[in-house]
């Protein structure tokens, strides 16, 4: 498996960005709905006799339309039971189309061709805010006549939903708002603060907490205009100082320049070492890579020099000489346990 390194400026930088980028607005957020109903259609890929739910949805949906029929005599295979999912956007509105997700419960083998039935969709709340229908699409042909197919099961209804119950939200006679960092920092909390209040020269923006910003609306500004503005402004954002390593894909993601301590790590025949001195040595058999890093080639180790040593610089070394996804990621994750690396290892 190849690995693919991203290496991206991070650690102890300083980007310009505008506060839409990294805050949202407390309170205009999507909102999960979802529902139960029939996909109809199937070409004998439907839930079979042993999903007694699914036999039982299309008895009650008969009697609906009042034909009357028990549930053990219906033996169709062309009906799969289905969860529909939808995301509510803030401030639709009666009308609007969403995309919706139908996703089968029972042992249906494909739910392609399938129509769905009409399903309410309803909130946390118990209340009924979309209605879907509609054809299930679960993949195309590609310019090679090759279908693509890669879960059968589950499939989108494509503007299949309609919404029917909006979510009231008076923001025109709002006095007061709140942003929420999408990371909780305290530099970037205080610089959003500063640069509303340096804008509209006024204390009209508090950080309470590492994460949140009080608002107060100014004067000859509505709400709408003061967030639009709001979310327009630039600062000088501090990104989260992380590691991400993707083990399924063999992915790693690291700042360029954030530091390693001076460590010793051995993961099979592959020695890592960073030493405390401020020079170091060249060692028989091997090659310069740049000013502070040599790799041994005979005895496969990675030399390093104090203060110099970044995760940039191990990655791109141990890929040099041919190590693994699994031998780097091993590593990186020996480093942090010992406590050569200080920032976060996050591990998807």
């Amino acid at each position: 498996m190849r690995i693919f390194v991203v290496l991206v400026m991070l650690f102890g930088s300083l980007w310009a960005t505008r506060v839409s980028e990294v805050a949202n607005i407390v309170g205009v957020r999507d909102n999960q709905i979802i529902g139960y109903s029939l996909v109809v259609g199937l070409k004998k890929t439907g839930d079979g006799t042993t999903s007694k739910f699914t036999l039982q949805s299309i008895a009650n949906m008969l009697k609906a339309m009042n034909i009357g029929m028990n549930s053990v005599d219906i033996m169709s295979k062309n009906s799969a039971a289905v969860v529909v999912t939808a995301k509510f956007a803030p401030y639709s509105r009666q009308g609007d189309a969403l995309d919706v997700t139908v996703s089968s419960i029972g042992d249906a083998k494909s739910l392609e061709g399938g129509t769905l039935l009409m399903t309410p969709l309803k909130g946390v709340d118990g209340k009924i805010y979309a209605l879907a229908q509609g054809p299930v699409s679960i993949g195309g042909i590609n310019g090679k006549g090759v279908r693509i197919e890669s879960h059968p099961t589950a499939g989108i209804v494509y503007g299949g939903g309609l919404v029917e119950r909006e979510i009231e939200q008076d923001m025109i006679h709002q006095e007061n708002a709140t942003l929420s960092l999408k990371s909780s920092n305290l530099n970037n909390a205080v610089a959003i603060q500063n640069v509303i209040n340096t804008r509209y020269k006024d204390s009209i923006a508090v950080a309470i907490d590492p994460r949140t910003i009080s608002l107060k609306l100014p004067k000859n500004r509505t709400m709408v205009e003061f967030l639009a503005e709001v979310q327009n402004l630039d600062i000088n954002y501090v990104p989260e100082s992380k590691i991400v390593i993707n083990e399924r894909t063999g992915t790693i993601v690291a700042g360029v320049d954030i530091e390693v301590k001076p460590v010793v790590i051995t993961q099979g025949d592959i020695t890592v070492k960073i030493l405390a001195q401020d020079t170091v040595s060249k060692p028989a058999g091997s090659v310069s890579m740049d000013k502070s890093l040599v790799i041994g080639l005979n005895e496969n180790e990675v030399y390093t020099q104090k203060g110099t040593t970044t995760v940039a610089n191990i990655v791109r070394s141990l890929q040099k000489m041919g190590a693994s996804p699994k031998e780097m990621i091993d590593i990186l994750q020996a480093m942090k346990s010992a406590g050569a690396i200080s920032v976060d290892l996050e591990v998807i």
